[in-house]
């Protein structure tokens, strides 16, 4: 599928920015050693791209072309983003945040950071039990109409089968 033919490019991509200093191009294995860094980082169909930036342990995922011309165009937009290191890659939006969360003490921060990725969390593990509960109403309903044409199968076929051949109606 979409793994296999992408493959040759991501290949392609990895050589052009192999000597780069701000962009590296790897792939996991999540059915080997690489399943642990999978489950931490959400990797649940394939091919999954994500990028990070320096320090960052979430990353994005990546959502647009797997051609080579769409690879390399993120690839080369790949860089710093809006920090207080680089706060003229900010927006001004986004500048206010910053700077009340950098007027935070550290251990602020942390335990900030920690209750929204628990609410992520927990919204995920809801999100995965709904689904579980769709897929077994799904699945059930299922039985029921299988079970209900099995049943009313040999009926209709009588039914068909009592009209004359020129009588009969689509």
């Amino acid at each position: 599928g979409h793994c296999k033919s992408m493959k040759p490019d991501w290949d392609k991509l990895a050589a052009e920015f192999v000597d780069s200093d701000k962009v590296l191009i790897a792939d996991v294995d999540c059915t080997a050693d690489g399943k642990p860094l999978c489950e931490k980082h959400g990797v649940q169909g394939y091919p999954t791209i994500k990028t990070f930036g320096p320090g960052e342990d979430e990353g994005e995922k990546y959502e647009g072309g797997r051609d080579l011309a769409s690879l390399r165009t993120q690839a080369e937009n790949l860089g710093p983003s809006c920090s207080v290191d680089n706060p003229d890659l900010c927006t001004a939006e986004q500048k206010v945040k910053l700077e009340k969360f950098a007027g935070m003490s550290q251990a602020r921060r942390d335990a900030k950071l920690l209750k929204l990725k628990n609410a992520v969390s927990k919204a995920e593990a809801s999100h995965e039990a709904l689904q579980k509960s769709l897929s077994a109403q799904y699945e059930e309903s299922n039985k029921r109409l299988e079970a209900l044409k099995d049943e009313y199968k040999p009926e209709i076929k009588l039914l068909t089968a009592a009209t004359p051949a020129a009588e009969k109606v689509a």
